[in-house]
């Protein structure tokens, strides 16, 4: 698979992604911006540091002027940006990617960086045609400020000292920082995994499996806190346990969020991730608000919240969008959101969770598959009506009482299939329907949603 995926570049380190192509990525980089200034930030991990020295090398030899911000949250690297006037910057990070990946986060302008601006990159990499002009590399510290900022949008509530927090960093860009803030606001703070170590010994960067938080939600019990947050390696993606030490599933999560956001924008759009229950678009709707479905992704999400001048987005993977951060997502900012709307309201977590009734459905089944991924979509998508078929993002085929998604992955030779009903019987019919089109795929999806954890 190609390093070159469809919002970043990811890959294993020293395999996939080596010193020597980074230095090139930042030449071709530098080659397109030119002398502009460029910041480059990178996360905890072990590789970050030799990739970062390549990208700058890279960005200065082809001429451009770089800001050098250090180790920072992906958030804090977006928010840097835009307070110190950049034209474009590189991120060092994996993301929730486990500890041997690496990769880059890459913003060209304005808008978030698309698959043509990606695809005009690699191609310079490969063509080596690079502009060969001595740029420049200086320091900034933006952390302090980044830090104001995220304190200044989420307004602190009475009775914060009430509610307590435990703070999972999983090792990753919040260690300090996130515990710090919370306290500044006047939550007492149970700490779990907050010491910045790339080899995250304590847990996945993954914050979005719920397996992967089982010691936070033991700590959220034993301390008898009010809320657990979890944050992803980079901090862009957050999780939340609730106070009973329950996973709070991320559409019951948008849904919370999305109601209390739209009772101060009465009317506004709220972009949501094509892979959501049904209850998320539905939820908006009820709130007064309007739904817009786009397909998964930060640069997609990210530039409908845009374009669409959206107050609120959320995606199934625990990326939330506010329309005061330019479209961008924060894992910080949404944990504050969430621990101030608690205080504010005197509510529980477990009763906001359990008064959202999502659908019988499937986590995201990841199918491996070696043959031509396009064509199985394709397959499935001509065997329905056209009006009951979304091209956004692969195919999504609506059923009564439900509906089935195929996406082609864009990181591993695998299909992803999803599922949804109104009622477990249901939702093996409409899986049973929409596979009839590819039987020889129907077997390894019931496999891998069984080995998924379900009942079956």
């Amino acid at each position: 698979m190609s390093i070159f995926k469809a919002c970043d570049i990811r890959g294993v380190y020293g395999r996939d992604l080596t010193d020597e192509i980074v230095y090139r990525i930042g030449r071709a980089l530098g080659t397109l911006v030119g002398d502009k200034c460029v910041i480059v930030g990178g996360d905890v991990r072990v590789s970050t540091p030799s990739l970062k020295v390549q990208v700058i090398d890279g960005l200065r030899a082809s001429g451009a002027t770089v800001l050098d911000i250090g180790i920072v949250p992906t958030p804090a690297f977006y928010f840097a940006k835009q307070h110190l006037a950049a034209d474009a910057g590189v991120m060092v990070t994996a993301s929730h990617n486990p500890p041997e990946f690496n990769g880059l986060k890459i913003v060209l302008g304005p808008l978030p960086i698309t698959e043509r601006e990606l695809e005009e990159i690699r191609k310079l990499v490969y063509s080596r045609d690079f502009t060969d002009c001595g740029g420049s590399v200086q320091t900034a510290e933006v952390l302090a400020s980044y830090q104001s900022f995220i304190s200044s949008l989420a307004c602190s509530a009475d009775g914060a000292h009430l509610y307590k927090v435990v703070v999972d960093c999983g090792n990753g860009c919040y260690s300090g920082l996130a515990p710090a803030v919370f306290r500044s606001f006047g939550y007492p703070v149970e700490e779990l995994f907050c010491t910045p170590d790339g080899n995250f010994p304590n847990r996945s960067p993954n914050s979005a499996v719920p397996q992967n938080l089982a010691a936070l939600s033991r700590k959220v019990r034993d301390a008898r806190a009010q809320i657990g947050v979890a944050f992803d390696g980079d901090g862009d993606r957050i999780a939340f346990i609730d106070d009973r030490g329950r996973f709070l599933l991320s559409d019951k999560a948008i849904v919370v969020l999305a109601r209390d956001i739209l009772a101060g924008h009465p009317g506004a759009s709220v972009v949501y991730d094509l892979k959501c229950s049904s209850v998320v678009p539905e939820s908006i709707t009820a709130a007064g608000g309007r739904a817009i479905p786009e397909r998964s992704g930060h640069t997609f999400i990210r530039t409908r919240m845009i374009t669409e001048q959206a107050v609120f987005g959320g995606e199934i993977s625990g990326h939330y969008f506010y329309g005061e951060l330019g479209g961008g997502d924060d894992g910080l900012y949404s944990a504050l959101l969430l621990a101030n709307m608690l205080v504010r309201t005197g509510g529980r977590l477990s009763e906001l969770a359990d008064a959202v009734q999502v659908y019988e459905n499937t986590p995201d089944i990841r199918v491996p598959f070696e043959g031509d991924r396009h064509a199985v979509v394709e397959q499935i998508a001509g065997a329905f009506p056209e009006e009951r078929v979304s091209r956004l993002d692969g195919v999504k085929v609506s059923f009564s009482e439900g509906w089935g998604l195929a996406r082609p992955s864009v990181t591993e030779p695998a299909i992803t299939f999803r599922f949804e009903a109104e009622s477990p019987a249901r939702l093996r019919a409409i899986m049973d329907s929409f596979l009839e089109p590819v039987p020889e795929l129907r077997t390894p999806v019931y496999e891998a949603w069984t080995d998924s954890g379900s009942d079956e």
